[in-house]
């Protein structure tokens, strides 16, 4: 290479090394000059002077320099320049592909994950079906600690505001019961989710992270503290909780309804299996509203956790109305299917042990008798 061609090389590795430093203002100079392999003072140098005119946006492509640049370069050295550093982020080689499992939403990359079935070829493809593996343990682990703290408390809140209302008012404010309940019983849940549920996302839409929970932990934790893992905790209430009203107290009128419009027979006629069958209607019914209620917040959560520094209100109105609602199908389809599959797992554990398996609420006799005595 001549000297003309050098100055030209050296003259588009200082503008990338701009451009990479406005991209990463995190990173250390320390980091900067192991990584572009230059000492600390030519850094010091670089960083004097203008942006590069070939910066990358958020929306555009950095634009080829002129073909006079490109040519007085080898064809292997322009090749491997321009073309790195003209990519978009998402699909450069320096910075790593987006990967976004069709398990977990298509909010990271729409362009690419446009809907289910193009999202779960688009994985097994890149990965092969054991990438829709990927991030099992943190997701079984956090969910059954969340699912574990959220039935458990709320039977206990529901008995606690039962009696605290009495039988009369408990059984005509019973959807309100059911909703305070099962917001109080998410609320502690959802503490012992947050590690779990952010360590679970970074694995999933994280290019270049590592694929297991006990060693992407550490990570997080040496990043940022034990914080690092509670940043997402207001968006996952705000999931969460709705999520867990609607599941709660649309199962418990459900059920309700089948049995009283559907069902042919009372519920003590029915055999056990039986039961469980109506069981897991109810909690597929119950599972479509939760995804809708709770889809919008789960997209900025995914987003919160892939994308460090920024907050649950600038992701909001970067992805506006339509983006939040993006996978709204594939959500639906596998909330209601797991949901179906938590109660009916839940009441077939209190069918196995003998635990109480109370009938739908029906109105005490001491309301009737006002009833009959108010038209009376």
């Amino acid at each position: 290479m001549d000297e003309k061609q050098k100055h030209v090389s050296r003259t588009f590795q200082e503008k990338y090394m701009i451009m990479f430093c406005e991209k990463h203002p995190s990173m250390s100079q320390k980091d900067v000059t192991a990584k572009f392999k230059v000492k600390p003072s030519t850094l010091s140098d670089i960083s004097k002077k203008k942006a590069s005119p070939y910066r990358l946006n958020k929306d555009k492509e950095m634009p080829l320099p002129p073909t006079s640049v490109i040519d007085s370069l080898s064809p292997s050295v322009a090749t491997r320049k321009f073309a790195a550093a003209r990519a978009n982020p998402e699909y450069s080689c320096e910075f790593g592909s987006t990967k976004f499992f069709a398990l977990c939403g298509f909010g990271v990359d729409a362009a690419k994950y446009k809907n289910m079935v193009t999202g779960f070829k688009v994985s097994v493809a890149e990965g092969g079906l054991i990438g829709l593996t990927r991030g099992w343990a943190p997701t079984l682990v956090g969910y059954s600690v969340q699912g574990l703290g959220k039935f458990g408390f709320y039977e206990v809140f529901k008995h606690l505001y039962n009696n605290m209302l009495g039988e009369e008012k408990a059984f005509l404010w019973r959807t309100g019961v059911y909703l305070a309940a099962s917001a109080s019983a998410e609320f502690f849940a959802d503490i012992g989710l947050a590690p779990f549920e952010a360590t679970k996302v970074r694995i999933q839409t994280k290019p270049g992270f590592v694929a297991q929970m006990r060693t992407g932990m550490p990570i997080m934790y040496k990043e940022g503290g034990i914080m690092e893992f509670y940043k997402g905790l207001p968006p996952l209430w705000a999931r969460q909780i709705p999520y867990t009203m609607m599941k709660f107290a649309c199962f418990e009128r459900t059920i309700e309804i089948l049995y009283k419009y559907v069902v042919p027979k009372p519920r003590a006629e029915c055999t056990k299996p039986e039961q469980l069958v109506v069981t897991f209607t109810a909690g597929y019914i119950a599972g479509v509203f939760c995804a809708i209620v709770s889809h919008p917040a789960d997209t900025i959560v995914s987003k919160l956790n892939q994308s460090k520094g920024s907050t649950a209100s600038q992701i909001a109105k970067e992805l506006g109305f339509a983006g939040l609602w993006k996978g709204l199908g594939a959500r639906i389809l596998m909330i209601g299917t797991l949901t179906g599959l938590q109660w009916f797992i839940y009441d077939s554990v209190k069918v196995v042990l003998r635990l109480p398996r109370p009938p739908p609420p029906t109105m005490p006799e001491s309301l009737k008798k006002k009833l009959e005595a108010k038209q009376s």
